[in-house]
């Protein structure tokens, strides 16, 4: 069952914030920005993490310079992969980028 696109927004405006300011915080070497549901970390070293909701489909894309694309949707309270339920957004992001997220 999807939600509504409300609930959704509810969701993912809360999230990317979170995310932005967790990275910001949690890595000197990492600038996080956050725009039009569009959540862009540029690394130093050269890697870019891009991180948008998707609201039509009531997801969330990750587009990961390490583990290439993911789309995740809300299931059981977490962000989970639409291709494999073993994989959440949050764990896979703070293992990726080494910080905690919330």
């Amino acid at each position: 069952m999807s939600l509504e696109e409300s609930h959704f927004i509810a969701l993912a405006d809360p999230l990317l914030e979170r995310l932005a300011e967790a990275i910001e915080d949690g890595r000197d070497d990492a600038d996080a920005e956050l725009e039009g549901g569009v959540l862009t970390v540029t690394l130093d070293s050269g890697g870019t993490y891009v991180i948008n909701k998707q609201t039509p489909n009531r997801e969330i894309w990750l587009a990961s310079p390490k583990s290439g694309a993911h789309h995740f949707v809300w299931r059981d309270e977490r962000w989970i992969s639409t291709r494999d339920p073993a994989l959440a957004l949050l764990p896979l992001l703070s293992a990726e980028l080494g910080v905690p997220l919330p």
